[in-house]
């Protein structure tokens, strides 16, 4: 004969089991496709070689369709986070604090990258052409100037907080003209013809940079560049997801993320030329300065509007 409280037991057991049972497929069912997106920071090809492989461990992991979408512009990726047609996305630390601004936090950090030094920053640095006479930002007046990307942390913010400071509250006065490259390559190619004198990018050292990067794709020659300004560090670029997601999908998200140095060395290298040591969880909180930054350049755009 059954006892009971023994039936009874096992049934009060069998709604949590199949809850929790439930929610382990669920979001998968929910999301049977992923999508991935990056901003350019490098032409489109460069971006598929650099992300293609981590993209197919990201799908064998979590047992879903990843696809990689690599966008036109920055604001292609945070538009598509607003719409909810990209689930994760990797920014800048300003692109993606507006893109937590216009979601009103419907997108959220998850990890960073860790530098091989063991730190979590960057810097934003102004090229010139290593033959040029100009030594400083000063010396620019009436010279072409390239920017990134209206949303680019080294590329834009932290340049015009940094031109701000010295006293060059507007940019489009002071330089001939201030042109949007569009990526990190594009702004050092334009150097290199000759289209602007100076552009703006980012380094993290004097062998891990966008310039490395392209010295190592036989784009240009390190040493046909100097730089004549260096910003004070910035957190590390972001990865961030959908806030709404699933917190199922979150965890299995961020440990597949967080083993793939491990697990997947070769693909987890590739992404930064096997100069990062790892992913670090990261918060809202980590890019508190980030907002306050994009606070001073929104209020900037509206003194000249």
């Amino acid at each position: 004969m059954f006892d009971r409280r023994q039936i009874i037991a096992g049934l009060a057991g069998l709604p949590f089991a199949a809850t929790t049972a439930a929610a382990q497929v669920n979001w998968q069912t929910r999301y049977p496709e992923l999508v991935l997106a990056v901003i350019p920071a490098e032409n489109a090809s460069g971006v598929t070689e650099r992300f293609g492989p981590f993209n197919d461990y990201l799908s064998k992991e979590l047992g879903v369709k990843v696809t990689l979408r690599i966008a036109n512009d920055y604001a292609a990726v945070i538009e598509g986070q607003r719409a909810g047609q990209i689930h994760v996305a990797q920014y800048g630390p300003a692109s993606y604090v507006r893109a937590h601004t216009v979601t009103n936090g419907g997108v959220e950090p998850f990890v960073t990258t860790v530098n091989s030094d063991g730190s979590r920053g960057y810097f934003s640095v102004l090229y010139v052409k290593a033959s040029s006479p100009i030594q400083s930002i000063q010396d620019l007046r009436a010279k072409n100037l390239c920017l990134v990307d209206p949303n680019s942390t080294s590329g834009n913010n932290v340049p015009r907080f940094a031109m701000n400071r010295m006293g060059i509250a507007n940019p489009d006065q002071h330089f001939g003209r201030v042109v949007y490259a569009g990526s990190h390559e594009n702004a050092v190619t334009a150097v290199q013809q000759g289209t602007c004198d100076a552009a703006f990018n980012w380094w993290n050292s004097e062998t891990d940079s966008n310039l490395t990067r392209m010295v190592a794709k036989n784009m240009v020659k390190a040493e046909d560049f100097r730089i004549i300004f260096k910003s004070d560090e910035i957190v590390n670029s972001p990865y961030a997801w959908l806030t709404a997601m699933p917190a199922e999908a979150k965890a299995a998200i961020l440990k597949a993320f967080m083993e793939a140095p491990t697990k997947a060395k070769a693909a987890f290298d590739r992404l930064s030329d096997g100069k990062d040591r790892g992913f670090h969880p990261v918060t809202h909180k980590d890019y508190e300065t980030i907002v306050e930054l994009q606070k001073f350049v929104d209020q900037l755009r509206r003194a000249r509007s």
